[in-house]
């Protein structure tokens, strides 16, 4: 990550698309309290970057929301689907 920062910045896009997938190996593994972060950096920065309705800022989302799930925290997840879900409706 270091080096994409370095090279790209550290809010450019592809940093947190991968950030995003960082994080989707840290929950695979089990390391939720590691890929929360991540998740939730990835997100601002595909926000900003990318602006609040593109379709990579609904995957985000909808990758957080899993990670929420299995964190047992299912009303923040249904709300990060129903965000993702609004942005994938507008983009049809």
């Amino acid at each position: 990550m270091a080096i994409w920062e370095k090279a790209l910045g550290p809010e450019h896009p592809n940093v947190g698309q991968s950030l995003n997938n960082l994080a989707g190996l840290y929950a695979a593994q089990g390391k939720y309290a590691d890929a929360e972060p991540l998740y939730k950096r990835a997100l601002a920065i595909l926000e900003k970057t990318l602006g609040p309705e593109h379709p990579n800022v609904a995957q985000s989302l909808e990758n957080y929301a899993g990670l929420l799930r299995k964190m047992g925290r299912d009303d923040e997840a249904a709300r990060m689907e129903a965000r993702a879900k609004t942005i994938r409706a507008k983009k049809q």
